[in-house]
């Protein structure tokens, strides 16, 4: 009798996941990504646009500073979100295809998350480093894109300063865990399979994990920024208290909420929708050489 062969973490199936996860963060990302700019400048104490809400803060940037100014550093955003998108999938989904299916539970989910979520932190970490000096718009950067971005911090800073930042974001792994856990709980619990739900569902699930690791994010940033030697998480959380209270850690939450909430539902759906869409094409040519094979 011969063997049924172990199922590995690289297979079609999890391939799938991680690049329709890629694709729909991309679409989603390119969507919303002036809602992004905002949210950043405010974390940064855009003094500008610190009372503004967040649509009058995107009139007055294209009235001050012209349209381009809400796209800035676009380019490597949504490369450096595919990578750490298909990153993450990849890693959640390939390991999951090990799990028995009678497994499978919110404790899994958990832990999965948590695991990709640590991978996809230490793996990307350096490139989104790049990204927030790029859309800081600081006269002082000598570079313009990602590799020469990587290039030019690794030999003029030290390869360490990629890595600012690494603290809150391995912190932060708590968001998309929460995330995860909640939407693939509720995806079994509903037992959806329309665009609208898979809608509702991502808002949701992304709503709760947003509004409890929110002052990570801020933290996150602010320490992205800060060339040299890195600050520690809780030194920098307490300067933030002491610039404003407790409200500066939840500074740009307003067009945080509206930006990720949005993109990350926007995202979910069209991830889901091209894995059913994949899955069926695939089930379907499988039945056709099945039928002419017999």
């Amino acid at each position: 009798m011969s063997k049924i062969p172990q199922k590995t973490i690289f297979n079609y199936e999890t391939l799938v996941h991680a690049t329709a996860g890629a694709a729909a963060s991309i679409f989603a990302m390119s969507s919303v990504y002036p809602l992004d700019m905002i949210k950043f400048r405010k974390q940064l104490e855009d003094k500008e646009l610190a009372e503004k809400s967040t649509f009058r803060g995107i009139l007055h940037l294209l009235k001050m500073e012209g349209v381009e100014s809400l796209y800035q550093g676009i380019s490597p955003v949504v490369i450096t979100l595919g990578v750490s998108t298909f990153v993450y999938f990849y890693t959640f989904h390939g390991f999951k295809s090990r799990i028995p299916k009678e497994f499978i539970n919110s404790k899994t989910d958990l832990f999965l998350s948590i695991f990709a979520g640590v991978v996809n932190v230490l793996t990307t970490n350096p490139l989104w480093v790049v990204n927030n000096r790029l859309k800081k718009r600081d006269k002082d950067i000598k570079f313009t894109g990602l590799l020469d971005g990587l290039y030019h911090i690794a030999t003029t800073e030290g390869i360490s300063t990629l890595w600012n930042g690494v603290a809150p974001s391995l912190m932060l792994v708590s968001n998309p865990a929460i995330h995860f856990t909640i939407y693939e709980a509720l995806k079994r619990k509903v037992k959806v399979q329309n665009a609208t739900a898979f809608f509702l569902l991502g808002a949701l699930s992304k709503t709760i994990a947003t509004i409890i690791t929110y002052p990570l994010q801020v933290a996150q940033t602010r320490q992205r920024l800060i060339k040299g030697p890195r600050m520690s998480t809780a030194a920098l959380l307490y300067m933030l208290v002491k610039e404003g209270g407790l409200g500066a850690l939840f500074k740009g939450l307003e067009s945080k909420m509206w930006q990720t909430v949005f993109a990350t539902a926007l995202m979910f759906t069209t991830y889901e929708k091209i894995t059913q869409l994949v899955f069926k094409l695939l089930l379907g040519t499988a039945r056709r050489e099945h039928q002419m094979v017999a």
